[in-house]
């Protein structure tokens, strides 16, 4: 099926999250606004007090709150939606942990932003990289389309039977949240159509009031094992799901997004940088100038963080001359950004080559594209056996 119309609006990339969100038609929204996150859940409340929205909207009095509302409308059999920033993430943090725990397909944006204890009222991914190993699903977005795009994907990634995890979508707050560009809003009844398998697949398990069933990660002994197991097995079985996902979506809606990562340029690349979020459209402009200069770069964009894309990330960077990886957080303990760590992990498939380490656009401070020009610059020194620099802190 192919999407019949285009009902493109210019919107920001919290209004993408919120038409994404009312398109899936969820049973339950619960949420608690955070800058940069507010006009989201404030866009989600306007739908429904006019009317459009049919949903159970809860007004909550803080994010431990609204991800336990959500939680526990998953598990009851709904469809439910949360959405939080920084300090609202750590402050929901125990309860993200019993939502994956419970394996409550669970869909959440996180407008990513600086976490405490420095208090930044400015974008950073550090929010998300503080939940890495919480158990979720973690998707990261380059702009307003993918936004809305993503989400509604997310949906039938999390609702799955076979996968049965809560995904987190992330993107980058004020480059994001508050940017306006152009977004082609799907019909409705495209939407259900794209959905649809969830309603065909074996029903999960829910919650019934009054009947003897019970939820959540309550396991003594092999029991506890068998959990932690099952629940990495699903993540696993999530990679090759996603790559599914994305590819029906661009049957319906003639958009894609590479599944897990989008590679770009890099078959015939001696050297590559790997990034996420919104910096990709910037480093992908400056990869266009360098191989105009005659520079072989390509661009790999992280999309698919948790679980984290081995496999695919690992054939795309096999046999390079030089990896650097561009991180808007840093990885306490490692000296270098998290990706990079991640990345570096990925030796023993990819070969052993000079790896550098970017951190740069904490706290809003901007990934300019002379930035990225001298990061290609010194991935290519090191590709040529020239001494480099490991970890390079910009600006």
């Amino acid at each position: 099926m192919t999407a019949r119309s285009k009902n493109i609006k210019v919107i920001t990339g919290n209004s993408a999250a919120a038409y994404a969100v009312l398109l899936c038609r969820p049973d339950v929204v619960s949420a608690y606004p955070i800058t940069p996150q507010s006009e989201l859940v404030e866009q989600l409340a306007r739908f429904h007090a006019d009317g459009i929205l049919d949903c159970e909207y809860v007004a909550v009095e803080g994010e431990n709150s609204a991800q336990n509302v959500a939680c526990a409308a998953v598990m009851a059999g709904g469809r439910a939606f949360t959405a939080t920033s920084s300090y609202g993430l750590v402050y929901m943090y125990d309860t993200m942990l019993q939502t994956s725990g419970y394996r409550a397909p669970l869909v959440m944006v996180n407008v990513n932003r600086e976490p405490p204890g420095i208090h930044a009222v400015y974008s950073g991914q550090q929010d998300m990289i503080c939940t890495r190993d919480s158990g979720w699903i973690q998707i990261v977005v380059e702009n307003c389309q993918e936004i809305l795009d993503t989400v509604i994907m997310s949906y039938r990634l999390a609702e799955d039977y076979d996968i049965q995890l809560p995904v987190m979508v992330n993107y980058d707050g004020y480059y994001l949240s508050f940017l306006a560009e152009s977004v082609d809003i799907p019909e409705q009844e495209d939407v259900d159509h794209f959905l649809a398998p969830l309603k065909a697949q074996q029903q999960r398990m829910k919650l019934i009031a009054g009947a003897g069933t019970g939820c959540g990660s309550h396991g003594i002994g092999m029991g506890f094992v068998e959990y932690r197991k099952k629940h990495m097995a699903a993540m696993e079985r999530s990679k090759g799901l996603w790559d599914k996902i994305d590819q029906d979506f661009k049957v319906d809606f003639g958009r894609g997004y590479g599944g897990q990562i989008e590679s770009y340029l890099c078959d015939d690349a001696d050297i590559v940088l790997v990034t996420t979020g919104s910096a990709a459209g910037t480093a992908r402009a400056v990869v266009d100038a360098k191989r105009k200069e005659g520079t072989k770069v390509g661009l790999v964009k992280l999309r698919l963080f948790r679980p984290f894309p081995v496999e695919k990330l690992s054939m795309v960077l096999k046999g390079k001359k030089a990896v650097g990886v561009l991180d808007r957080s840093v990885c306490f303990g490692w000296n270098c950004g998290p990706v990079f760590m991640e990345v570096c992990s990925l030796a023993r498939h990819t070969g052993i080559m000079p790896m550098l380490s970017f951190i740069d656009g904490l706290a809003n401070m901007d990934i300019t594209k002379e930035h990225i020009a001298g990061m290609i610059d010194e991935i290519y020194k090191a590709s040529q056996n020239k001494p480099y620099q490991e970890l390079t802190w910009l600006p």
